[in-house]
């Protein structure tokens, strides 16, 4: 699974997330893709579970890209435990997503194989997303 390899700091606050994404809005490698249309987090385990998700359905055929990374640590107090004593340890990593943003890009194979690889992906993440294709208006 993915996850930082260096942090300045091991714990940090979840934050807010606001707004259209303005970084990572267009196909940059592929020729199709799903583009998240809500915000949200999404975990590193989510992340490869859909990944593995596409790369079945295609036979390990195409190009695969992921276009997000799981950088925001999200900390969990254990369970049946007291108020106070501090923050909890580090329990997963999640990616914050803004709408607008481009999840997953494919190429290398047909529109119908894409299509489909693509929405099985989309149905193991926690947001709505919809499929892009290169040369088309994504908001169209």
């Amino acid at each position: 699974m993915l996850s930082p390899k260096k942090f300045k700091f091991r714990k940090q606050q979840k934050g807010r997330i606001r707004g259209q994404a303005t970084s990572g809005d267009f196909l940059a490698f592929g020729e199709y893709a799903i583009m998240a249309t809500e915000k949200g987090f999404i975990t590193a385990r989510q992340i490869e579970s859909a990944r593995i998700a596409m790369t079945r359905k295609t036979k390990r055929g195409g190009q695969v890209w992921i276009k997000i990374f799981p950088d925001t640590p999200i900390s969990k107090k254990p369970a049946e435990v007291r108020m106070g004593k501090g923050k909890g340890s580090v329990d997963h990593y999640s990616a914050k997503v803004k709408a607008g943003r481009v999840l997953y890009e494919i190429a290398g194979i047909d529109r119908d194989l894409a299509v489909e690889a693509l929405r099985l992906a989309a149905a193991k993440l926690p947001v709505k997303t919809r499929l892009i294709v290169k040369g088309e208006d994504p908001w169209a």
